[in-house]
């Protein structure tokens, strides 16, 4: 079995079609026969509802300004798939990702003769999860951080025994029929990555979610750095940026620009922060002093580091963003309230089929920040149908055949004041990006 590029892509895709959820033991068992490819590095492991995207761009953003070249592994890809390895800021190369994804193919081979397992085949998540590994191994990355898919303690990529930090950022309700119904069960889900004696960098809100994480590191002997609010002192929002500073026991303090009209980045900056003072310690311990995270390297980083789809403005006035779930659309409502917007906003939505899209809804028409909204269904499988969307916005809503066309309709009749904004989907942003691509 050899594919092409191409080839390549069209296997992955159609993966979910003929697989099942594997017992974590073989998904292990897998990562064994492979050699464990890229746990050398030094790696961070990032769960959480919200944020962890943003959080993991920062840190490997941080790194490579330290010199450290740093792996990259994120879900989901917005218009490319192999936007899921990126080594230094780039992605994988199309003939790379291709030798990847035929290596697994032939290990799995390997791993069905010699242990009788002839029906074992890796999830989409998890061939993509040991091919990235696989890379970064290649590449001899220095660190890699590494953004779960979902959930956390059974999750692919915490066959990773040894992290050097863990990270849980925002806990929200997000995919309820996996993780539980409520936040405390979603957290700890999600706390299912700490590892014993691993410090844990946390979100720390609400008490009874955060006592799940803390009760979590306490059996595992595990260091918690909790990271709230009140850490991230006065922030200034102007010119599209947000400025704050943050308190170091490290750098004395740290003075951050982000360069995104995404109010809700500073949370994930301070995460982010926290995180790499605990890899600038552990560097230190084993006398890494060339590798040394200094703040200007914090600070540059942080500034330099881009997201797409979050609070993107893709062109002036038009603004896209990944809000998916309440606690990711009260985030969006808040950096759209800054905006300083003297004309009228128009929204376009679109919504997966397993969200909680009426309350969503509610959010957004109790704001009061639109004065006309649109909704589309999207071309991914899971998206809500037309009918549906009427349902969700009862009636309040213009609906459209496809994105495309609702997003062209709102831009068209977008007065020099006027923003646009898209929200709703991660799968939305990257249907509407790729379109944007193509043109």
């Amino acid at each position: 079995m050899h594919f092409s590029y191409e080839e390549a892509v069209n296997y992955i895709l159609d993966v979910p079609r003929f697989t099942k959820k594997n017992v974590p033991e073989d998904t292990e068992r897998f990562f064994d026969f492979l050699g464990r490819p890229g746990e050398n590095a030094l790696i961070v492991h990032v769960a959480g509802t919200n944020g962890k995207g943003s959080v993991c761009a920062y840190i490997s953003s941080v790194l490579e300004r330290a010199g450290i070249s740093t792996g990259l592994f994120s879900s989901p890809h917005l218009v490319d798939i192999r936007e899921r390895f990126r080594l230094n800021g780039e992605m994988i190369g199309r003939e790379a990702f291709a030798s990847c994804l035929n290596r697994v193919m032939g290990g799995l081979e390997a791993f069905r003769l010699k242990t009788g397992k002839t029906e074992y085949h890796p999830t989409f998540f998890e061939l993509l999860f040991f091919m990235g590994m696989l890379w970064f191994s290649d590449q001899k990355a220095e660190a890699v951080v590494l953004e779960t898919g979902m959930g956390g303690r059974l999750d692919a990529t915490n066959v990773v025994r040894r992290p050097a930090v863990c990270v849980i950022t925002r806990i929200g309700m997000d995919h309820m029929e996996y993780l539980g119904d409520t936040k405390e069960k979603i957290a700890a889900e999600k706390a299912g990555i700490i590892k014993p004696h691993v410090p844990v960098v946390f979100w720390d809100e609400e008490p009874s979610v955060s006592r799940v994480i803390v009760e979590k590191a306490k059996k595992n002997g595990a260091e918690t750095v909790p990271v709230s609010e009140q850490e991230v002192g006065f922030f200034n929002f102007k010119n599209k940026t947000v400025d704050f500073s943050m308190r170091s026991g490290y750098y004395e303090y740290i003075r951050v620009c982000l360069h995104t009209p995404a109010v809700y980045q500073r949370q994930n900056a301070a995460l982010a922060v926290r995180a790499l003072e605990v890899l600038n310690r552990k560097l230190t311990e084993e006398g890494s002093a060339a590798k040394r995270i200094s703040r200007e390297a914090i600070e540059e980083g942080l500034s330099a580091a881009h997201w797409s789809g979050r609070m993107e403005e893709v062109l002036p006035g038009v603004v896209i963003d990944g809000a998916h779930n309440e606690d990711g659309v009260s985030a969006f409502l808040e950096s759209v309230q800054r905006d300083g917007c003297e004309g009228r906003r128009s929204l376009l939505f679109s919504v997966v089929s397993d969200k909680r899209a009426e309350r969503m809804a509610e959010q957004i028409l109790k704001s009061g920040l639109f004065s006309r909204i649109a909704a589309a269904p999207m071309e991914s499988g899971r998206s809500v149908t037309k009918e549906q969307l009427d349902n969700i916005w009862k009636g309040r809503a213009e609906l459209h055949d496809s994105p495309e066309e609702a997003f062209a309709t709102l831009i068209g009749a977008r007065g020099e004041k006027d923003m646009v904004y898209a929200a709703g989907s991660l799968y939305l942003a990257g249907q509407l990006l790729a379109c944007g691509k193509n043109d």
